[in-house]
């Protein structure tokens, strides 16, 4: 059985994506080189940013992941963080609503990777 997990989101610029993401998850990476950088998620997770081999993505790559943080102080804390992180302007694919798996939303990163945010289960 594994005793990690690293979620690998390709993007076109590391460093600039690493700016991105350290402003959302309110702190900064745990390793940085030119095209890759990760976080600590913590449990046994991370969050790593991969700009693949030299010149093997460009901006015009589509983009299709989507990863989810999970929040554990119930709905009143995902409505908050919405708010919060469209205020520091990112974009927002889908509003706060509730689905059977309880409320949720969705925003982009700027390379198009999709962040969804849902309750803890």
């Amino acid at each position: 059985m594994p005793t990690s997990a690293v979620f690998i989101v390709y993007v076109n610029d590391a460093p600039a994506a690493a700016r991105f993401y350290a402003d959302l998850l309110e702190r900064g990476p745990d390793f940085e080189t030119p095209r890759y950088v990760s976080f600590d998620l913590g449990d046994g997770a991370a969050l790593s940013l991969w700009s693949g081999q030299a010149g093997d993505l460009s901006p015009a790559t589509p983009r299709t992941s989507e990863f989810c943080l999970t929040l554990s102080e119930g709905p009143a804390a995902i409505d908050a963080l919405f708010r919060r992180w469209a205020a520091m302007g990112v974009r927002v694919v889908s509003e706060p609503r509730d689905e059977t798996f309880g409320r949720t939303f969705v925003v982009a990163d700027p390379d198009g990777n999709l962040i969804r945010v849902a309750p803890a289960d």
